[in-house]
């Protein structure tokens, strides 16, 4: 093998490339401070199993117990209005190979991305990703507090322009500062889903295909996704 050869780079010509954009969820992680984390425990243990197998085989089920704002999360619009598509009314092209179009803002610049930010740029169609470097932080209490965000501006030129979804590195998409989300609001009344604490966005760039799929849950407003990119 070359030695030579960059960390991450294919290994093939025309091989697709995928960098993680998820946080990691661990058993207690707290993602928005006042929720709880999940708890993860054995519902069937191993022992159990091999007491019920003829051969001895042994299976483990988890029980999880969380709320659906956990690691990195996708809101639909039910998350904010009772009329709107929940989980399971999630159109995939919104959420699947969706091609990127990146927003460089870090946060030591000024923590509101303002409709500037997106000015000329293609949106129609396009996994709009907010990259500010604030994922940093996670894992510690400065992540909660006087985080990046989205202007209300902002929001309501991303829902009139069509984009397919909308995705930040930050706690939230609205300033949590004050006890108003009008971010929420504009792209969620618009049909647009929303994907918080994303990570990684150092490693995306405009061309790259977005995914973030959640389960389809009916009657479920928000849930984690495991989302990531497939690199040009």
């Amino acid at each position: 093998m070359d030695g030579h050869r960059r960390r991450g780079a294919c290994p093939r010509p025309h091989c697709v490339r995928r960098v993680e954009l998820n946080q990691i969820v661990t058993p207690g992680v707290t993602t928005y401070k006042g929720l709880p984390g999940p708890v993860v425990c054995d519902y069937w243990t191993r022992e159990q199993s091999a007491a019920r197998y003829d051969d001895g085989e042994t299976f483990q089920i988890e029980r999880v117990e969380m709320v659906g704002n956990t690691g990195t999360y996708l809101d639909t619009p039910y998350h904010r209005f009772a009329h709107g598509h929940d989980l399971a009314g999630l159109p995939l092209e919104r959420v699947a190979g969706v091609l990127v179009m990146i927003v460089r803002r870090p946060f030591a610049e000024g923590l509101a991305v303002d409709a500037d930010a997106f000015a000329g740029r293609p949106i129609r169609g396009r996994a709009v990703l907010v990259h500010t470097g604030w994922d940093a932080h996670w894992g510690t209490p400065a992540y909660f507090d006087d985080h990046p965000f989205l202007t209300e501006s902002a929001a309501r030129l991303l829902a009139d322009e069509g984009a397919a979804v909308v995705g930040i590195d930050s706690h939230n998409i609205d300033d949590t500062r004050a006890m108003r989300r009008p971010v929420h609001t504009a792209l969620l009344g618009g049909g647009v889903p929303i994907v918080e604490h994303l990570t990684n966005l150092d490693a995306v760039a405009d061309g790259a295909r977005f995914y973030a799929v959640p389960p389809r849950f009916q009657g479920v407003g928000t849930f984690p996704v495991r989302a990531f990119a497939e690199l040009p």
